[in-house]
């Protein structure tokens, strides 16, 4: 029988994207999902789609935040209210091969790893392929997650093995701050080498602004992980070097 894989969705002004997102795990091959759109308080028809799609799917849940809180505070929100026995991400403009679920759960189940993420492939703003392929590593513990964040869009992690893990509250790179909390009960994060989801690039993103990223790892490094000075700046240096060399 297949166990309950909560999806955790955080969202805010994406009813562009949303509605490819939500079809995307609507196709899954793999049936015993619940989707956990979290709504940080998005001005756009956001909530209207989702409603709209939860009419005819009841796996589909819809919570709408107070106020305007950040990523992390939406993902806290989500993974508190997932019921299920694995946590998987998906970020609200991203999507997924419609085998991603059953290829990665049946790749943790059958070699005991209670941690993976897979390949992943790039798209433009307009779903269209950049024929890029990121690499998932075969296997990395928290010294190699320091070095490579997992693409958010591919994790999953055994929430009856590891249980829940929340992160602080800080504005980005929380995905990448909860990798190295949940890599610490895990041991090691496994890769599947098969790319099977999306992540789309948009104009503006915090992803393709390689030198904005360097302050938000400083805090990751210092503030939250308390790193020494020089395996910090040595961490800032190895980002920078990474982003010039793509």
């Amino acid at each position: 029988m297949e166990e309950l894989v909560s999806i955790i969705m955080p969202t805010y002004n994406c009813s562009k994207y949303i509605r490819d997102t939500i079809q995307s795990v609507l196709n899954q091959t793999y049936s015993n999902w619940e989707l956990i759109i979290v709504d940080d308080c998005s001005t756009d028809d956001t909530s209207i789609i989702v409603k709209d799609y939860q009419k005819n799917d009841s796996r589909i849940l819809y919570h709408k935040m107070q106020k305007n809180s950040g990523a992390a505070v939406a993902r806290n929100k989500a993974i508190d209210l997932a019921k299920g026995s694995y946590i998987a991400f998906l970020d609200s403009d991203d999507l997924w091969f419609p085998d991603k679920l059953d290829k990665q759960i049946y790749f943790m189940k059958s070699n005991g790893y209670s941690f993976t993420c897979t390949s992943y492939t790039k798209i433009n703003e307009r779903g269209e392929p950049l024929n890029k392929i990121i690499k998932a590593p075969i296997r990395s513990n928290f010294q190699g997650i320091l070095k490579q964040n997992p693409g958010n869009l591919t994790v999953i992690y055994s929430a009856k093995e590891l249980g829940k893990t929340l992160i602080p509250d800080i504005r980005k790179r929380n995905d990448y701050v909860m990798w190295l909390q949940v890599v610490k009960k895990a041991g090691y994060i496994y890769g599947l080498e098969t790319p099977l989801a999306s992540h789309r690039i948009r104009p503006g993103a915090l992803s393709i602004n390689k030198y904005k990223l360097v302050k938000y790892h400083w805090i990751v490094y210092r503030r939250v992980e308390s790193l020494s000075l020089i395996r910090s700046i040595y961490l800032i240096v190895y980002w920078i070097l990474k982003s010039v060399k793509k």
